[in-house]
């Protein structure tokens, strides 16, 4: 459909505004990075390289850091395993009462953070008796960044259908030669996008975090802390612009990967 000049005009405007309106605020929390005062005054009353000396050099930032490393790419790789084989299992297979399911396996990212956290604090603590630790994290997270793959799988697993693995089997190809020649390649671009979505999903949590972390801090909850503590203010705005920059690197791996073998 062809738009008049007007018309384009109008939704390139719009879209320019819409784009400003998300990103500006980013670029503000990179430029205090650089602002010689400690408060988060604009305009910067000067530019300084010192913050970022400061948070190269905190030891409790880089700890955070590494459990949240840990905490992403073990919810990510439990979800690529949890929510493959159930993309799987409701997609290739007759499973009765497949759209309630699918509905169940959905469910844990349209709630709410506070709700769901809530929900794993009484279990871990209440009932089960746990200590909330890394580990009672990383089960958190998975329950939600399974979502991301299986909705990934199974709308590729729909594209694809079931013909080339028919093939395949009629061929003589054992049902893992099937897996690793025929399914895998198709499905290849839709893990590495569903896992990098999963990884950044878990990467940036707090609320589900704060209800399941107990003392482990993670670097989403240790910003959260030292975000009004006047000596740390300036470490802050270096982290927040490291993480901003950061999590560009997985979404876009995932869209270009994911688009590219669609």
């Amino acid at each position: 459909m062809r738009l008049s000049a007007g018309l384009r005009r109008f939704v390139g405007g719009w879209t320019i505004l819409v784009l400003l309106f998300l990103y500006i605020p980013l670029v503000f929390v990179v430029l205090n990075s650089f602002n010689s005062s400690r408060t988060f005054a604009f305009p910067p009353s000067g530019l300084t390289l010192s913050w970022w000396k400061a948070a190269a050099h905190n030891s409790a930032a880089w700890h955070a850091l590494g459990a949240t490393a840990i905490v992403g790419v073990c919810a990510a790789s439990l979800a690529l395993v949890l929510g493959t084989c159930a993309a799987f299992a409701l997609q290739r297979y007759p499973v009765w009462g497949k759209q309630p399911i699918s509905l169940l396996i959905t469910m844990p990212i349209t709630l709410p953070g506070i709700v769901t956290g809530i929900a794993m604090n009484t279990t871990f603590h209440s009932v089960l008796g746990w200590n909330l630790t890394l580990f009672t994290v990383i089960i958190a997270h998975t329950t939600f960044c399974i979502v991301v793959v299986f909705n990934n799988v199974q709308a590729r697993l729909r594209r694809t259908g079931t013909n080339l693995q028919e093939a395949s089997s009629d061929l003589g190809a054992t049902a893992f030669q099937t897996f690793r020649w025929v399914t895998f390649p198709q499905l290849r671009g839709a893990l590495l996008a569903g896992g990098l979505l999963a990884f950044a999903l878990s990467f940036d949590e707090i609320v589900v975090t704060e209800f399941t972390a107990g003392s482990t801090r993670t670097l989403p909850l240790w910003i959260f802390d030292n975000l009004f503590r006047p000596n740390q203010a300036p470490v802050i705005n270096v982290v927040a612009a490291v993480l901003t920059v950061i999590a560009v690197v997985p979404v876009w791996i995932a869209q270009r990967y994911g688009d590219d073998e669609a």
